[in-house]
């Protein structure tokens, strides 16, 4: 009888989840162009970058600077400057990112072996992407001294450094992004839809149906969580199918491993969806609740910045984001072939997470039947 009933409420949930057409066309169409736009569009990487160069140098080594610069791909257009005073203009109306001054005596200095300067302006407001302009600005102008006299006289006394990029030897950056997406997209599709489950009952005038049937609140619990997980499922296979097919992602890893760890995070991710409905009562508040969660458990998941970069009173915050221990497992399975202990190391703490989620919802359906 237990399984009747059980069976029941899954079928029931499914229902009220894909009959509307509209519904299914959220629930499938929005996800698929996320991954597909993002995967392109939130990158961190800095192209297209407009350089201002004041070149008051008119020997060889300075316009071979200024080559260098225009040839680079990184760069979407160089401006040539007159004057100091356009350099300034251009940087405070956000017209460049950056500019490079030549000193008039550069290829004089080059030339006899001395020790040269080369201004960069960069601008400030754009902290993160002025570095990196900065560092590859800088990697042109080293290669330009490789290649002097002095450079090459001294290339025999200097020790050279030849980088080598483990688990992703071209630096793609989708093969960075992709693996994020599936788990950030995972949390969005099944937070809202359990987050809305129980509000939408509440608003329709069933819910109190509901906790006066001969469901248990176990068999509540379980009815409500089976049909996000089995859509999450559904759409972290969409992803990996996406990842491997159409962009490219080695899977070094074993699939079992990546499928058993993604049970017990959508477990996670359900459960905290079913503790913000419970205590919503509108469909509003539980959406709501859902970004109130979801944006900082993105913030706080290592996703674009590291969480050792983050302040010390900040980081045992990152333990309770079940987001921080999939994304760990899902790029190690893609890119590192992480073994199964390390798998074993991250699913730990998402069944912690289920089990406290799942027990404060579970308490919160039998205050409403006192």
């Amino acid at each position: 009888m237990w399984w009747t009933r059980l069976r029941a409420l899954i079928v029931k949930e499914l229902l009220a989840v894909l009959r509307d057409p509209k519904g299914r066309a959220i629930l499938i169409g929005p996800p698929i162009l996320q991954l597909l736009i993002f995967s392109y569009a939130a990158t961190l990487e800095v192209r297209n970058v407009d350089v201002m160069i004041l070149n008051r140098d008119s020997g060889h080594w300075g316009q071979e600077l200024v080559e260098r610069i225009e040839g680079s791909p990184t760069f979407r257009r160089i401006e040539i400057a007159a004057n100091p005073q356009q350099v300034r203009q251009a940087i405070d109306n956000q017209a460049i990112i950056a500019a490079v001054e030549i000193s008039a005596d550069f290829s004089r200095r080059i030339e006899a072996g001395a020790a040269v300067d080369l201004q960069l302006i960069l601008d400030g407001r754009r902290s993160n992407a002025s570095q990196i302009v900065s560092g590859y600005l800088t990697q042109i102008a080293g290669g330009l001294a490789a290649e002097t006299p002095a450079g090459k006289r001294a290339a025999a006394r200097t020790v050279s450094t030849i980088p080598r990029n483990w688990f992703n030897p071209n630096l793609i950056y989708q093969w960075f992004m992709v693996p994020n997406l599936i788990a950030s997209i995972a949390l969005l599709i099944g937070l809202i839809v359990t987050a809305l489950s129980i509000a939408r009952e509440r608003e329709l005038g069933t819910f109190d149906q509901l906790m006066v049937s001969p469901l248990r609140v176990h068999e509540i619990l379980i009815g409500k969580l089976v049909p996000p997980m089995m859509i999450g499922l559904f759409h972290i296979t969409a992803y990996i199918l996406a990842a491997i097919f159409i962009f490219g992602l080695p899977l070094r890893g074993s699939l079992f491993l990546l499928y058993g760890s993604s049970i017990f995070y959508l477990a996670s991710v359900v459960g905290i969806g079913l503790f913000i409905s419970a205590l919503s009562m509108t469909q509003q508040q539980a959406i709501l609740g859902a970004f109130l969660f979801m944006v900082p458990a993105m913030l706080l998941s290592g996703f674009a910045t590291p969480i050792e970069n983050m302040p010390e009173w900040l980081q045992p915050v990152t333990l309770v984001n079940p987001l921080r221990y999939f994304l760990i497992i899902v790029k190690g399975v893609f890119l590192k072939d992480i073994s199964l202990t390390e798998v074993v190391n991250q699913t730990i703490p998402l069944c912690l997470i289920a089990m406290v989620t799942l027990s404060a919802a579970g308490w919160l359906f039998r205050r409403r039947l006192e």
